[in-house]
């Protein structure tokens, strides 16, 4: 099962692609993930990167693609795979058609009031890259998951988000009418709900795909 995850950034995409990887036991590839850990590395990719990503801006669309095509092609993705934060625009989608069958499209919406408070509160873990808000830490500055240290990213403030989210509005949303108009789109909607009731409404869907 070869997925494509959708939503504006601070929808939850990244807690609901963890869970739908580990119940269909599918690869989750997140270009985010892929641009954090060259950055880290400072490769010439990384610091490519990071002059755009720190300016809330997208990384240019042909080393975008030439990595996730690159990716697809390792011994994990075989058994399927889940695609988070990519295609960001029609130009990637249409790249990707050229190498690669895309099965389903799970579009989170969400309103974006929420979203500001949701991504400026945000707190990541400098290991494993899961994500937490400041409301439901009481402190903590440590994760759950791996007791690795949490930081705010340098693109989680009001400027650099407003950016993301004018860019996600003109670049990424026309992939909702894309994927419609190839019977591919799996519309749900986030909200301030528990990420376990949005996740099982997922699931359900899914589950379909799965069988």
């Amino acid at each position: 099962m070869n997925l494509i995850l959708l939503g504006a950034p601070g929808a939850g995409k990244g807690t609901q692609a963890t869970k739908i990887a580990e119940r269909y036991g599918i690869v989750h590839i997140s270009t985010g993930d892929i641009f954090r850990a060259n950055i880290k590395m400072g490769t010439e990719i990384g610091l490519l990167a990071k002059s755009y990503t720190e300016q809330g801006l997208l990384v240019p669309d042909e080393v975008t693609c030439a990595i996730v095509k690159d990716r697809l092609t390792w011994e994990d993705c075989q058994k399927g795979y889940l695609l988070d934060g990519f295609p960001r625009n029609l130009y990637q989608a249409e790249q990707l058609d050229t190498f690669a069958k895309i099965d389903g499209v799970v579009n989170i919406n969400i309103d974006h009031k929420l979203l500001m408070d949701r991504l400026c509160g945000r707190r990541v873990c400098k290991e494993c890259g899961e994500s937490y808000h400041v409301s439901t830490l009481g402190g903590k500055t440590t994760c759950d998951r791996c007791g690795g240290e949490l930081y705010q990213r340098k693109d989680d403030n009001p400027e650099t988000v407003g950016a993301r989210l004018a860019v996600y509005n003109e670049q990424t949303a026309p992939l909702i009418d894309y994927y419609s108009k190839k019977g591919l789109i799996l519309n749900f909607t986030g909200s301030e709900a528990p990420a376990e009731v949005l996740f099982g409404e997922i699931k359900a869907v899914l589950d379909k795909f799965a069988k």
